[in-house]
């Protein structure tokens, strides 16, 4: 599997953000957005579980690096997530996220995200949608505009 570069401030994969969930993407052999996480009980909602906001910061990151992995260099944003909340998502636990592209026509894009169990029982799905706003940037470089990824040291 390839790992993919992550972010030093993001709130899902910041290396460097003490809050950050810190979680690492990797592409499978099916081309698919993976990563494996445990999240511990200061992320929950209701004791023992992880709070829905979590759940939908994972399955907003997860999606949207799958859409990364063909163009790092885009600047794409969200415009909607559908996400559905199936089973409880637990807290320390091992977890698996995993995200595929579904459709791309132009500057839009759609992903199916999904937050699963080692055994394979998904607990949540996101269906989400993207903007490429690269264009609107008019040429700027994304790293001084303040965006940029940064691999592993």
């Amino acid at each position: 599997m390839e790992k993919m570069p992550g972010s030093k401030s993001c709130y899902v994969c910041g290396s460097e953000n003490p809050v950050s969930l810190k979680l690492e993407f990797f592409i499978n052999d099916h081309g698919d957005v993976t990563t494996e996480f445990c999240i511990d009980e200061n992320y929950a909602g209701y004791p023992g579980m992880v709070h829905g906001g979590n759940i939908a910061a994972i399955l907003d990151e997860t999606a949207g690096n799958a859409l990364l992995k063909d163009d790092p260099d885009r600047f794409i944003v969200t415009s909607e997530l559908k996400v559905k909340y199936l089973k409880p998502v637990p807290t320390n636990t091992p977890l698996i996220a995993i995200g595929r592209q579904v459709k791309k026509r132009g500057r839009m894009a759609v992903v199916h995200s999904e937050i699963q169990t080692k055994e394979g029982v998904i607990l949540a799905t996101c269906e989400a949608f993207f903007v490429d706003v690269t264009e609107q940037f008019g040429g700027q470089d994304l790293a001084e505009s303040g965006w940029k990824e940064y691999p592993d040291d």
